[in-house]
């Protein structure tokens, strides 16, 4: 018999279930037929999804009905998520790669860039009075 075998150090919290469980999505379908000699008096088609939305909208799940989709959390979840290099928290794709990241810092090299001609062009002209 083959046993599931974990590591000792690779113990997963409820918080990281359900952080996982919620990335990748769960969705079940079930048929439930009733019949009795072969004549069918009941059926029942269940399918449901536990997922976030952005997960759900990456997979074309439809939402129920009265759903408010122009809140700003909606509008972040379609903008998309990157996972920061240095600290492994998910950020907003444009922040990341235009600003940093709220939680470390970590600045991308576009943003580098963008942060040193503003500094180029707020600086004096120190060289130039120097040699006069």
């Amino acid at each position: 018999m083959i046993e599931a075998t974990r590591d000792k150090e690779d113990r997963g919290s409820l918080v990281d279930v359900i952080d996982r469980l919620l990335d990748k999505g769960l969705v079940i379908n079930a048929d439930i037929v009733v019949s009795v000699a072969g004549v069918e008096l009941l059926g029942v088609k269940v399918r449901a999804a536990l997922a976030s939305f952005a997960t759900a909208a990456k997979y074309g799940l439809e939402f129920p009905s009265g759903t408010n989709l122009e809140t700003e959390a909606w509008k972040e979840a379609q903008e998309g998520v990157e996972t920061c290099p240095q600290c492994g928290k998910e950020v907003g794709k444009e922040e990341l790669l235009n600003d940093c990241c709220p939680w470390c810092g970590w600045m991308s090299a576009k943003a580098e860039k963008r942060l040193k001609e503003k500094e180029l062009e707020g600086a004096p002209l120190i060289a130039s009075s120097v040699q006069s």
